[in-house]
């Protein structure tokens, strides 16, 4: 089972759940969010109260898309508390294009491998302890919260500072921290990181700068385990016409790490286990269109899709005008 969230055709909210490709809504039910807390404080699972709701009108989610009136799978009624965060260098083939932006600088560590190099040979090496057991730490980093989160089929801005504007298409982990301060596992979703990699490449110690940027993911939230081995299509759209594609793969067939060891190193930290807050974990990604050259210009549309996933993930660039930021005084 799938879950989507949308405006209906009075524009109030409305959730659907989708099975074998066929979207129905959600009786009395107007978020994944309070769905969530509301099946973690009775027996049964978030599959047996949407059972016992019932399932309505059947909703054509294509329209929903094209009409601009599909949201992010799941929200938070105060966005300063849905945490957008991500780890690097998970995938089998993500340290490539990472460790060819630093070489270009000159940066090398001891035995001639960059600290990227370094990161990504730790994880082939630690990163699926066994069964019980913690293994090495991920490269981290923190993204925004629900202000940067933008709907699917609507714009992704890149604030006018930024050097590139590029994709990173990923699967995220969708998260529910219940009353007692223990993350709850949704499922998982398609995500587009949208970084900038010029800014990275100027510099390593420019990562946390290049992923302060907007994001989307979903449409769809698809309820239970990852499954092993994904591969999907990443694609950039120009003047109707696909401008660049290829495959990306995720699963932890083609991961460095498990999914329960990245899970472990973000929710470590208390910060992160406050009851009702919602956490948008996003597990990389080896697949970049800016490593095969590309630059993208307003108005592209990037497109990720993954068939286990339900419906495509679709967003349009947008170049922003940078303001002026002035700093006053209170007193």
């Amino acid at each position: 089972m799938n879950l989507i969230q949308f405006f209906d055709a009075n524009g109030e909210r409305a959730v659907g759940a989708v099975d074998n490709g066929v979207a129905r809504i959600v009786n009395d039910a107007t978020s994944v969010h309070e769905l969530a807390l509301s099946a973690l404080s009775r027996h049964g699972g978030l599959g047996a109260l949407i059972a016992e709701k019932g399932l309505g009108a059947e909703v054509d989610r294509a329209a929903l898309l094209a009409e601009g009136r599909m949201l992010a799978p799941i929200d938070h009624p105060d966005p300063a508390h849905l945490y957008v965060t991500g780890t690097g260098l998970t995938h089998l083939g993500s340290a490539a294009t990472r460790d060819a932006m630093h070489k270009s600088n000159g940066t090398k560590t001891e035995e001639g491998l960059t600290d990227s190099m370094k990161m990504f040979r730790m994880g082939l090496e630690g990163g699926k302890p066994a069964d019980g057991l913690k293994g090495v730490q991920p490269e981290w980093f923190y993204k925004g919260n629900g202000y940067s989160v933008v709907n699917p089929g609507h714009p992704i801005p890149s604030p006018g500072f930024a050097l590139d504007a590029g994709e990173e298409p990923e699967i995220a982990g969708i998260y529910v921290i219940d009353q007692n301060g223990q993350p709850r596992r949704l499922g998982f979703a398609l995500a587009n990181e949208f970084s900038d990699h010029v800014t990275e490449r100027v510099n390593y110690l420019y990562l946390a700068h290049s992923k302060l940027r907007a994001c989307a993911f979903g449409p769809e939230l698809r309820v239970g385990d990852l499954p092993g081995h994904i591969e999907g299509q990443s694609r950039i759209w120009r003047d109707g016409k696909v401008l660049w594609e290829k495959p990306f793969l995720s699963g932890e067939d083609n991961m460095s790490h498990t999914i329960a060891n990245l899970e472990y190193h973000h929710f470590k930290y208390d910060l992160f286990r406050n009851p009702g807050d919602v956490h948008v974990h996003m597990f990389g990604t080896a697949t970049l269109s800016f490593a095969d050259g590309i630059k993208t210009q307003p108005d592209d549309i990037f497109e990720i899709e993954e068939a286990q996933f339900g419906m495509a993930l679709r967003n349009p660039v947008r170049v922003e005008t940078e303001h002026p930021v002035i700093v006053g005084n209170v007193y």
